[in-house]
């Protein structure tokens, strides 16, 4: 039985499941559950499955808050590592760019998509929001071609995600737009560009974006934009991935705008610790 946490209290107690019989549970991508909010209904159906079981948890990054759960309800748990935590791709050229505000990310973003056209033959960008998603999305389909742009995020459904993943994994869409929980599953051998329009707030999650390209020996390229209130985050994924990211200045060409007053406001919360 697979089945999400909410659906699965909610047809329990419709009374139309039995889980007496229930032999082992497994939670998969815990991170991004803790993440969504879905840790009181997982707590709920510990609390109505057998005591006797085997637990099983998979979580494609371990931070603190992941260990506590696997403490909580794991009895003396083999942990299994596929590959060292923080660990970078040696084919993955990482490059990041220091801008002033999002309206200059967007200028960055279209210079590099006309001056690499050549290179980025199939690129994925994240943003740490569902809006910047649709902003992304909305200024690449007003340059690209129609049908080579498509955007995931959790506002789409389960089946329109399918297809754009899809698309993008025959090569029939050149740029895929997401966010990093609906991104999770994407396996795409061949990815050029890998492109954090947003800087994860979740370190580990920059390992996981950048590790969609540069797979099976081919070589891909990860480029990071990071605003003000940004540039912390990435002195602290350089120190976790144990590596320095070249900082590239930002091209002539490209225009740099004024930063809106509300825009500001939130860096300066930042730079203050608000």
């Amino acid at each position: 039985l697979i089945a999400t946490p909410g659906r699965l209290m909610e047809i329990y107690l419709k009374g139309d499941l039995i889980l007496k019989n229930l032999t082992t549970l497994v939670l998969d991508e815990a991170d991004k559950m803790m993440d969504m909010g879905f840790m009181p209904q997982i707590r709920r159906i510990l609390e109505i499955i057998p005591r006797k079981r085997q637990n099983v948890l998979f979580s494609a990054t371990m931070p603190e808050r992941v260990a506590i759960l696997s403490e909580e309800f794991l009895e003396f748990p083999v942990r299994v590592e596929v590959t060292p935590p923080a660990q970078t791709a040696q084919t993955i050229t990482q490059s990041l760019y220091e801008v002033p505000n999002l309206a200059t990310k967007i200028n960055l973003l279209e210079h590099l998509l006309h001056r690499d056209a050549n290179e980025m033959t199939r690129v994925l960008l994240f943003t740490r929001t569902k809006e910047n998603a649709d902003q992304v999305a909305a200024f690449l389909k007003r340059k690209a071609p129609v049908g080579e742009v498509r955007v995931i995020h959790g506002n789409k459904g389960q089946n329109a995600r399918m297809n754009s993943m899809d698309a993008f994994k025959e090569g029939n869409v050149r740029y895929l737009v997401a966010t990093d929980v609906a991104a999770r599953g994407i396996d795409v051998p061949q990815v050029s560009h890998v492109v954090n329009f947003d800087v994860p707030l979740i370190f580990d999650d920059y390992v996981h974006r950048i590790g969609r390209t540069g797979r099976a020996r081919h070589a891909g390229a990860a480029i990071t934009f990071a605003d003000p209130s940004e540039r912390q985050h990435m002195e602290r994924i350089a120190e976790l991935i144990n590596q320095e990211i070249p900082l590239l200045p930002i091209p002539e060409e490209v225009a740099l705008t004024n930063t809106p007053f509300i825009e500001q406001q939130v860096f300066e919360q930042v730079d203050f610790g608000g």
